[in-house]
């Protein structure tokens, strides 16, 4: 169902100290900065082997990663995994009985379709599902 790990959100409250902490200590490079109006957020991808570590600020705290903020405070967000068919995927976690968040894909960042699942569901995680475009 899945390719592999594509990436590890991050929610956080101010994008500048983020990113010089993962660029200046951990190495990092930014490979793509986007601001992805149907998601509320500011979204930064950088690099970390083939995978990426998603930095996301909220563009209003009304938004789902604002929430977060607001309750949780800035750490992770969710566990995103790459699927080259999303709507496979899909099917397939709904066959196995697996609260969706997203029943039909959206956009996300670079254009990807995205879908998430409850935390309910996967044991305390946000998961996201990826189908990058290609």
């Amino acid at each position: 169902m899945f390719g592999r790990i594509d990436h590890i959100g991050v929610a956080v409250e101010d994008l500048d100290d983020a990113l010089e902490l993962y660029k200046q200590k951990f190495s990092m490079g930014e490979q793509h900065r986007e601001v992805v109006e149907a998601q509320g957020v500011e979204a930064v991808l950088l690099e970390i082997g083939e995978g990426h570590v998603e930095l996301l600020k909220p563009l209003d705290p009304e938004t789902a990663v604002g929430k977060f903020l607001a309750s949780r405070g800035p750490g992770l967000h969710h566990v995103a995994y790459q699927t080259a068919d999303i709507d496979a995927a899909l099917e397939q976690v709904k066959a196995a009985g697996l609260e969706l968040i997203d029943e039909t894909p959206r956009v996300g960042i670079r254009g990807a379709r995205v879908a998430f699942l409850h935390p309910k569901a996967t044991g305390g995680v946000l998961t996201e599902i990826v189908e990058p475009t290609h």
